[in-house]
């Protein structure tokens, strides 16, 4: 029989990636990493040998890690991901670093295409005074993010069902947030790694990747209260274009923010004249 820490090492070579295999061995076996440190010499069952087994085919053949095991960590949250939804990424947590300096005490945010309700839920972990509404086209993500809410205990966000600003008519916010599809529609990376999982709506916007941050630049207005914000995480070489795409949509004081890796990541405008200063590039 073997033990837990040959099993580590041979899925380790298979996968070339330890903490890969460590995760999926936790998910199979129900237990967290930390045990394996007292554990390593311990034998598994056969149906934990044999799911953990399953587990690596899928990781091989290129399967996503959240959507074998249903679950990602976003910022101080776990949350579950199924192939209706992006899977969050680290360079989100910027976005919501911006919201929270934005949103004044007592304040509302929209967030615009929700997915599992990764951002919306953690400004409203962080700002349980404020008023949130989450937002998105697909049924099925929102019964993730509802779900996410529940286990959460964060049940006071809204999740609205619709396209984009559709279903907010007369409805003006503080903020308004979203990490849009911002892939351009031919690009090769769609083909490859995580992205060939991945629902195609919530990663592609057209031939230069920028058609659904237009229609929310040019919604943004009808739905900022004065002095209000939009923040919109995009690509690492999309910046200029999109703050252009600010200007023209009549917004003011626009502005890019760089991500940990020094890359642009999320661009922003205000509704009217900015009541606050605006947070630093």
């Amino acid at each position: 029989m073997t033990d837990i820490r040959t099993i580590l090492r041979q899925a380790s070579d298979v996968l070339g990636d330890r903490l890969e295999a460590e995760l999926l061995l936790a998910h199979a076996l129900g237990v967290d990493r930390a045990w394996f440190f007292a554990h390593a010499e311990d034998v598994p069952d056969a149906g934990g040998v044999q799911r953990f087994d399953a587990l690596v085919r899928r990781r091989a053949a290129g399967e996503p890690i959240a959507y074998i095991t249903g679950t990602r960590d976003f910022w101080s949250l776990t949350l579950e991901v199924t192939p209706a939804t992006l899977i969050p990424r680290p360079e989100t947590e910027r976005l919501v670093e911006l919201a929270l300096e934005r949103l004044p005490a007592g304040g509302s945010v929209v967030d615009l295409g929700t997915g599992s309700g990764a951002i919306a839920l953690a400004i409203a972990k962080e700002r349980p005074d404020a008023t949130v509404v989450a937002v998105d086209v697909s049924a099925t993500a929102l019964d993730v993010a509802r779900r996410n809410a529940r286990r959460l205990r964060l049940e006071r966000v809204e999740f609205v069902q619709g396209d984009w600003f559709a279903p907010l008519i007369r409805r003006r916010f503080n903020l308004i947030v979203s990490n849009p599809p911002y892939i351009e529609a031919d690009d090769h990376h769609l083909g490859e790694g995580d992205l060939r999982f991945e629902p195609a709506s919530a990663l592609a916007s057209g031939a230069d990747g920028l058609d659904d941050i237009r229609r929310i630049a040019s919604g943004a207005g009808a739905h900022l209260l004065p002095g209000g914000a939009v923040l919109v995480e995009h690509g690492w070489n999309q910046g200029d274009a999109v703050r252009r795409i600010l200007r023209e949509a009549g917004l003011i004081d626009d502005f890019t923010t760089k991500d940990l890796e020094h890359r642009d990541r999320v661009s922003g405008a205000f509704h009217g004249a900015a009541d606050v200063a605006q947070p630093m590039p």
